[in-house]
């Protein structure tokens, strides 16, 4: 699955974008029905955005149902009490956790703390509940989300006039790859926020795949020269644990400064390599030299070469094809022990075989922590193995 957002995410926008794909109303209103929550339903029809036609999707709340400010364990007693299904329940907790520990960072609080107002509300709870359930129904087995437009200006909340985005969205987007369009609007809503930074395996460009369905999914306001939809593509991608080609490229280097190494490996990267090492040799003339050794697909072998005589001081490359056989894996966020924590995680036919943790994130939480750096390491490691094998 992959979310194209072009004008912003809300709840509402990638409710309406599964359904558009192909998830059944019926469906989602008969097992949401499930949750102990009153007074609501569920409604979609069919808008047109600019030139595109949509699904907007609404959670309409029935006059005087009361607005209640949630915290998190009432939201999580109540995703509990409607025994869904484990996946569903399994993705809204953690929207609901990175969210509380988003808004806690922000207001200087903890999370048992928080008293979610917009988000703890009937319609949020839907629209999260309902986007992982919309996602179990599609069968995602992986959600990808394009950089997210970050906006501009005011808006009036609970705590007065804030600027956009807000600040627990601000904290959900760290980290994340955001663009500024110049719209001077909120366009990413803390619930559209939660959701897709939460679940995505990846942020950026579409990962390659063969698509099968296009959903759109469209907002309540209109943007000026700008239709406000979200789109969502659904497809499969290549065979996990498929042989791939690769090239290697490389150049043996005896005459540059050490400090250049560090921008030129920047510039590799960024310029589509996939791993790149340095190897030290013996030259001739018993000069020590370094062999630098970039691997990437045969269509970068350009964009590298480039690079490579650019930035270094060399005068040729050599590359050679390779083929490879690389495990599936993904980019997940897990709520461990410590708060989030963004996790490397391969599997070996559908089975876990490594969960290691992005090292600053481990870092950073035991200088927040004041803990050993090895002590944060070892916990993270097995809470993500209890997470992720159940």
């Amino acid at each position: 699955m992959y979310f194209d957002c072009p004008s912003g995410a809300s709840g509402d926008m990638i409710l309406g974008a599964l359904v558009d794909a192909g998830v059944a109303l019926e469906d989602l209103r008969r097992e949401l029905a499930a949750l102990p929550l009153e007074g609501w339903t569920l409604s979609a029809r069919e808008v047109r955005k600019g030139a595109f036609r949509a699904t907007k999707v609404d959670v309409e709340i029935a006059a005087g149902t009361r607005h209640h400010q949630r915290t998190l364990g009432e939201v999580l007693a109540i995703l509990e009490a409607g025994r869904l299904r484990a996946g569903v329940e399994e993705r809204a907790r953690r929207i609901f956790t990175r969210l509380a520990d988003a808004e806690a960072r922000a207001h200087g609080t903890t999370r048992e703390a928080v008293h979610f107002h917009d988000v703890g509300a009937i319609d949020a709870i839907v629209d999260i509940t309902g986007a992982a359930l919309g996602l179990e129904l599609l069968d995602a087995g992986a959600v990808h989300v394009s950089a997210l437009p970050i906006g501009g200006g005011f808006v009036k909340g609970p705590h007065g006039r804030i600027p956009v985005p807000a600040p627990g969205t601000a904290e959900l987007l760290r980290d994340f790859p955001v663009v500024d369009t110049g719209v001077r609007a909120e366009l990413v809503t803390p619930t559209g926020a939660a959701i897709l930074t939460t679940l995505a395996s990846s942020a950026g460009t579409m990962p390659t795949m063969t698509v099968s369905r296009v959903g759109y999914g469209a907002g309540t306001r209109d943007l000026p020269d700008t239709p406000n939809v979200l789109r969502c593509f659904v497809g499969d991608t290549p065979a996990p644990g498929g042989e791939e080609t690769i090239v290697q490229v490389e150049t043996t280097i005896d005459d540059m400064s050490p400090q250049l190494y560090e921008p030129l490996i920047d510039r590799l990267f960024a310029a589509g390599a996939l791993d790149v090492f340095l190897t030290p040799v013996i030259m001739k003339r018993s000069r020590p030299g370094v062999v630098l050794t970039a691997l990437a697909f045969p269509q970068g072998v350009d964009a590298i070469s480039r690079v490579l005589f650019e930035e270094s001081t060399t005068i040729g490359v050599r590359w050679s094809q390779w083929r490879r056989t690389p495990l599936p894996r993904e980019i997940v966020t897990l709520t461990t022990a410590y708060g989030p924590i963004s996790f490397k995680v391969s599997r070996l036919q559908g089975r876990v075989v490594t969960a290691t943790p992005e090292f600053a994130d481990v870092v950073r939480i035991a200088q927040e922590k004041a803990r050993p750096v090895r002590e944060v390491l070892d916990r993270a490691r097995a809470d993500a193995r209890r997470l992720l094998e159940g």
